[in-house]
């Protein structure tokens, strides 16, 4: 198991990985988002939220970014 500060640690690694891939997303919106990712969706979902599940909510965002952009790939290369 994970201790909190770890877990704080790759949280906050796992954010600015996610502000890479949505610059777009301000501050504000990524922590919503996170939160809603976790099944948060009550209107105090981001306060509620914690370190474990922003995490794996962050790890969840990456990982459909990243089938995104194989898909995208593979579907250029076919019409290539």
């Amino acid at each position: 198991m994970k201790t909190s500060e770890q877990t704080r640690i790759d949280l906050l690694a796992a954010l600015e990985e996610v502000s890479r891939i949505r610059p777009d997303w301000r501050l504000g919106q990524t922590f919503a988002n996170l939160a809603m990712t976790a099944g948060r969706l009550d209107a105090g979902g981001v306060w509620d939220l914690e370190d474990e599940e922003a995490l794996e909510a962050a790890k969840t965002l990456l990982d459909q970014h990243s089938q995104s952009q194989q898909t995208d790939a593979q579907e250029l290369a076919a019409v290539n």
